[in-house]
C-alpha cells in the first residue's frame, strides 16, 4: 500500500511540520486552516524550515522550497480533502471544535479513508464516537519537529479496527518512523507523564526554587534529555500544555494534574512560548 495524497487538518505548528515530512518523503498533501492568513504563515515557516532541516538531518533530501509548496495544497475549504486517502488532524486541544471537525470528516470523506488524531490528551474512543466509522479512527501522536522524529506512539481506540492499524503502519513505514502501539485512555503514555513533568517544573518556579534554566540543566546534564521541561513547554505552546493539562484534569479527576497558576498566568498574558516569541524563554 502506497500513498500519496495526505489530508492535514490544522495549519499549526503540527500541520506545519507533517506537510514537510510528507514532501520531504515524497507525498502530496491538502493543509486546511479556517484563516487564509493562517495559511500565510505556514507558507512562510514551511519556506524557512526546507532551507534548514536538512542542516539538522543530514538524512533528509535537499529540497528547493517552491517545490515543496508546490506538493501542498492550501486551503480554507475541509470539502477539497474529500479524495484524500489518509487524514491527519491536529486542530487545537479543544472538545468542542474537534467534534465538529470529524463530523464534518466522517461526511466528506470516502468509506476507506482512515482518521489519524494527532491529539495530545483526547480519548481516541471519544473521538471516534462522533463519526461514523469508529473502526477507522486511531490516534497518531507525532512529535515535534515532525520531520525530525524517527519515532510515534499509535493508540488504538476501543473500536479500531486491526486493518485500521496495518494502513496506519503501512502509512508510517513510508514516513521512515516507527509505530508504538498502545492503548487509549487520555494522555496515553507521553503526555500523561510528560506534562506531569512540565506541571511540576512550572511549579518549581512559581515556588522560587530554581530558574527556567537551572531546572531544564538539571534535566539534560544530569538525566540526559535532550531538552528540559520546560523547553519542551515553550516548544509545544503553553495554551496547548494548559489545554491538555485541563482535559487530564477532568478525565481522571485527580489532583496531580492540577494546572500549575504560573502557567496559566503567563497564557493569560500571550506569553505562548516559541511561537509567540516569549514563554520561559525569549526567541
Amino acid at each position: 500500500m502506497q500513498f500519496s495524497n495526505i489530508g492535514i487538518i490544522g495549519a499549526g505548528t503540527m500541520g506545519i511540520g507533517m506537510c514537510i515530512d510528507l514532501a520531504f518523503h515524497g507525498m502530496s498533501s491538502v493543509l486546511v486552516d479556517i484563516s487564509d492568513d493562517t495559511l500565510e504563515s505556514a507558507k512562510a515557516e514551511i519556506t524557512k524550515i526546507v532551507r534548514f532541516a536538512p542542516l539538522l538531518d543530514k538524512t533528509l533530501p535537499k529540497m528547493d522550497s517552491d517545490n515543496v509548496l508546490n506538493k501542498i495544497k492550501f486551503t480554507t475549504n475541509i470539502e477539497d480533502v474529500a479524495e484524500c486517502e489518509f487524514i491527519v488532524e491536529n486542530v487545537t486541544e479543544n472538545w468542542g471544535i474537534k467534534e465538529t471537525v470529524y463530523k464534518q470528516l466522517s461526511k466528506i470523506c470516502n468509506a476507506e479513508a482512515c482518521f489519524a488524531v494527532n491529539t495530545s490528551c483526547i480519548s481516541i474512543t471519544k473521538v471516534g464516537s462522533v463519526t461514523e466509522r469508529p473502526d477507522k479512527v486511531i490516534g497518531i501522536h507525532f512529535m515535534n519537529p515532525v520531520y525530525l522524529k524517527k519515532s510515534v506512539e499509535v493508540i488504538k481506540g476501543f473500536h479500531t479496527s486491526e486493518e485500521t492499524i496495518n494502513t496506519t503502519q503501512c502509512f508510517l513505514k513510508q514516513l521512515n518512523k516507527e509505530a508504538i502501539i498502545v492503548n487509549d485512555l487520555p494522555g496515553f503514555v507521553s503526555n500523561r507523564i510528560s506534562h506531569l513533568f512540565m506541571n511540576e517544573a512550572a511549579f518549581v518556579v512559581q515556588d522560587g526554587v530554581a530558574k527556567p534554566s537551572q531546572v531544564d540543566e538539571i534535566f539534560k546534564k544530569c538525566f540526559n534529555h535532550k531538552m528540559g521541561p520546560l523547553e519542551t513547554a515553550d516548544l509545544i505552546g503553553l495554551d496547548t500544555v494548559v489545554n491538555s493539562l485541563d482535559i487530564l484534569y477532568e478525565s481522571y479527576q485527580d489532583p496531580k494534574f492540577r494546572c500549575c497558576p504560573l502557567l496559566r498566568k503567563m497564557v493569560d498574558a500571550k506569553l505562548l512560548g516559541k511561537k509567540s516569541g516569549k514563554g520561559f524563554y525569549t526567541y
